[in-house]
């Protein structure tokens, strides 16, 4: 939805009355995820897509239906049948839609909130007592708008504000035996607009630009940080948000903090006093994926070195080593997919063959 603010707001600028429609549930397969979202103004004009083809159509009718009556509607579209002009999904999921219209006051003000770019959660009633009423939770405690009932904002806005800090979207129910009281529930849909997830790469080498290059494109904030100032420079990684000079504990000693179950570390050194301090100083965070590049021989001697220093069995479980799917990748590029893949596959829980749990040579 945010990156459909500007053209909204040139849109409204010019006297259109705009519609926005976001999928805000999807059951089984679906092309696009809760928080995609579609804008329609009064002219039939069209950015963003909700389901990458399937039911744009349908949704654009519905929008201007909505701009028409100004009602809110929730729509649901499940599976085409035969017949080549129905309306469905080709994939054999369901996606539910919520189409409302952008109102000038209130959705401005989110708007506004929201091009800043600082975090934020947005909670919707898309079914219930004011529907389509609009809540946005700011980190701080700051709201922009109202679900029209104070005990509900106050449950809202906490649950939003953890969901915000796990970066997830979804929907919340609230019923007349849940703390916000009410004579009938209501359905809350709340997007997450987190800072990106942060990738720190250590070690200045040539599989670290591979790395922060597919890191990028993936989404991440990438950090490339080495203690040797000669190799850790913007000019070798232009593609890297941050480049570091400083030793790895060090630097994870100041920003380790801000490192959460989103983010992930990489250690691609190959040298003792840089890896160790690196995986030790990882450990100490709350970072979701914790790899580490290196032979089987050189992570065996590796182990030895970090259990001397007192790693336990549970840190030994954190680690991704040798790092990335087994996919058979060689060059800079291919194991970079590797690792992101396995990064991806770790955070979707879905079962993946990871180096990690497979013997033998790494390279065939």
């Amino acid at each position: 939805m945010k990156e459909l603010l500007r053209d909204i707001e040139r849109w409204r600028a010019d006297g259109k009355g705009v519609a926005l429609a976001q999928v805000v549930r999807m059951q089984g397969s679906g092309p696009r995820d809760p928080g995609a979202a579609m804008a329609v103004n009064q002219d039939g004009d069209v950015i963003g897509s909700v389901s990458g083809g399937c039911v744009e159509g349908a949704v654009l009718t519905e929008g201007l239906s909505v701009l028409r009556k100004g009602t809110p509607r929730l729509v649901r579209y499940g599976i085409a049948d035969d017949d080549a002009f129905a309306v469905g999904l080709t994939c054999g999921g369901t996606i539910h839609i919520f189409i409302d219209r952008f109102d000038a006051a209130v959705d401005a003000a989110i708007s506004d909130a929201l091009l800043s770019g600082e975090p934020a959660a947005l909670a919707t009633v898309i079914e219930g007592p004011g529907t389509g009423s609009k809540l946005l939770v700011q980190p701080g405690g700051a709201l922009i708008g109202t679900l029209g009932d104070p005990d509900l904002d106050r449950v809202v806005a906490r649950d939003a504000h953890a969901e915000l800090e796990a970066g997830r979207t979804g929907l919340r129910h609230y019923g007349q035996h849940g703390e916000a009281r009410r004579e009938e529930g209501v359905t809350v849909f709340v997007q997450s607009f987190a800072e990106p997830p942060r990738m720190v790469i250590f070690g200045a080498i040539d599989f670290t630009a591979a790395l922060a290059r597919l890191g990028k494109v993936l989404g991440y904030r990438v950090t490339v940080c080495d203690a040797r100032p000669v190799f850790a420079t913007p000019a070798r990684f232009p593609m890297a948000d941050e480049v570091v000079a400083e030793w790895p504990d060090r630097y994870l000693a100041e920003a380790g903090g801000t490192l959460g179950p989103r983010d992930a570390v990489c250690v691609l050194t190959h040298d003792p006093k840089f890896d160790v301090p690196a995986i030790l100083g990882a450990l100490e965070t709350k970072v979701g994926y914790l790899g580490v590049m290196g032979s089987r021989r050189t992570h065996e001697k590796r182990l030895a070195r970090l259990q001397e220093a007192g790693m336990s069995d549970d840190g030994l479980a954190r680690l991704m080593a040798p790092v990335g799917l087994d996919i058979g990748a060689r060059t800079p590029e291919e194991t970079a997919v590797a690792i992101c893949a396995e990064i991806i596959a770790r955070r979707t829980g879905r079962e993946a063959p990871s180096l990690r749990d497979s013997a033998g040579p790494i390279h065939r």
